[in-house]
């Protein structure tokens, strides 16, 4: 049985060789073409070379037969002897390959030589003599009309006219070599140039293309996990401008990286420490270290509540964060649902020992399109921060405010306050203040954070200062209708 071979195969050409191919190929058009045309301009200047040199010798022509006019009186001395027209062409120099300057001239009365004979009948062919009636003394010519006539001039009047037909210039044999010897370094050059250019071309492609493999390899690098992978991006065009680009989504991927492993961390220490609490509760309770009576109850209710509301409040900060948390806009007054929320947290700020107050509040009714549950679930956050975190005998002051078509909320309580340190973590989730606002509170760590997703899904912005109270200082700012 043969063997089966492909009918083609498909030929992959990295960016490195198309890149060459293009230089090689732009580099080869463009000799092509500075080739043709120095080859034509060197052509045409050339032949105006050549056409210029030949009117000067027809001129020098006219000269020679003007001085033999008026040395012989008039053409009959030439017409008598028609050879001498052939040998006066021959005087002009230059008007053919084969005629040298120095070649022996036969006599007045003897034959031309073999190379005089064919320079003459072809000279003849192309040139003719005219007289001032512009009638043909010399030259065979079918249509007189065609000839390119010089004058013949004598005692300061037209006596004649040297006559060429239209036809290819006339050279001489080192002019002939000298354009052949062109045309052979115009070709040495355009291949030197091809050379040189296949030589630079490669080195060029693979500096080029570097920078790419190394990008290429750094999203490998990525792809697989390692986000700590850089590329040097030294220089300042678009390359270099990938290069950086690509280091900020590496350093944003590995800070992504960090804050899930952090989350991870964060949630199992949370989840750990409640569950910790009541399974030691539990085996008290089994191994009859502790009764089980109506405070031992109680004890593992309020357990259970805490982690209950820690797994709340971490279902709804992965929805915020993830944007599904639902919002249900409509005309609300943020303020009027704010003093809502105050009284009906009354009792627990005054079973704290805590004073809670509005002040300065805005006359008349402000409006925003926004979700009143999602309002009332940021005003409670809030103030359960504060009742939870304030000392006994403090108080919380909620200023109220409106500028530029927002409405500016100030939420101020008394010690223990926040380093000012630690104010731009305060809405990280799971962050606390160890020294002073910690677990033993109740807290995870986790209010603020939500509060900070629902204040920027309603376009608003929250930020935390330092208490002129002592404690600490939480403006938010939220949108208004017009």
């Amino acid at each position: 049985m043969g063997h089966r071979f492909p009918l083609a195969t498909t030929v992959r050409l990295s960016i490195r060789h198309k890149l060459f191919l293009t230089l090689l190929l732009a580099t080869a058009l463009v000799v092509a073409v500075m080739y043709g045309f120095m080859r034509w301009s060197f052509q045409q200047g050339y032949v105006r070379l050549v056409e210029s040199r030949q009117q000067a010798r027809l001129e020098q022509l006219a000269g020679r037969l003007g001085e033999l006019y008026v040395a012989e009186r008039g053409w009959g001395g030439l017409l008598d002897a028609p050879y001498r027209w052939p040998r006066l062409l021959m005087e002009g120099r230059g008007f053919a390959p084969d005629v040298r300057a120095d070649r022996p001239h036969p006599g007045p009365g003897g034959p031309m030589g073999m190379h005089g004979g064919r320079m003459g009948r072809m000279l003849e062919g192309r040139l003719a003599l005219l007289d001032a009636d512009k009638s043909v003394l010399f030259g065979r010519v079918d249509d007189p009309g065609r000839l390119v006539l010089t004058p013949i001039t004598a005692e300061g009047r037209a006596v004649g006219y040297v006559g060429m037909l239209p036809g290819p210039a006339l050279s001489e044999l080192v002019d002939v070599r000298f354009v052949e010897q062109q045309r052979r370094s115009f070709v040495l050059i355009a291949l030197l140039v091809g050379l040189v250019s296949v030589a630079l071309a490669w080195p060029l492609a693979n500096t080029l293309v570097r920078p790419i493999e190394r990008i290429a390899e750094g999203a490998r690098a990525l792809a697989a996990g390692r986000y700590g992978t850089r590329v040097p991006a030294g220089s300042r065009d678009e390359l270099g401008e990938l290069a950086r680009d690509f280091n900020a989504l590496a350093q944003a991927l590995e800070r992504i990286e960090q804050a899930r492993r952090q989350w991870v961390a964060d949630i199992s220490h949370e989840l750990r420490t409640p569950l910790s609490v009541l399974r030691g509760e539990l085996e008290a309770l089994q191994d009859g270290v502790r009764p089980l009576d109506q405070a031992a109850v109680a004890s593992l209710a309020a357990d259970v509540e805490r982690l209950n509301r820690l797994v709340e409040d971490l279902y709804q900060l992965a929805r915020s964060d993830l944007g599904t948390l639902s919002y249900r806009r409509e005309r609300v007054d943020p303020v009027a649902l704010l003093r809502d929320d105050v009284a009906a947290l009354a009792g627990e700020f005054a079973a704290a020992g805590l004073a809670v107050s509005i002040r300065e509040p805005v006359p008349g009714q402000v409006v925003a399109h926004a979700d009143p549950d999602r309002l009332s679930q940021l005003w409670r956050n809030l103030l359960r921060n504060s009742l939870r975190y304030t000392d006994a005998g403090g108080r919380l002051e909620i200023g109220i405010g409106r500028q530029d078509g927002r409405l500016i909320l100030d939420f101020q309580d008394t010690a223990p306050g926040v380093p000012e340190s630690d104010l731009p973590h305060l809405f990280e989730r799971f962050y606390r203040v160890e020294a002073s606002r910690s677990r033993a509170h109740g807290g995870a760590g986790l209010g603020l954070a939500i509060c900070r997703n629902i204040v920027a899904a309603h376009g608003g912005r929250i930020e935390a200062r330092p208490s002129p109270l002592g404690g600490l200082w939480i403006r938010v700012e939220l949108r208004l209708e017009p």
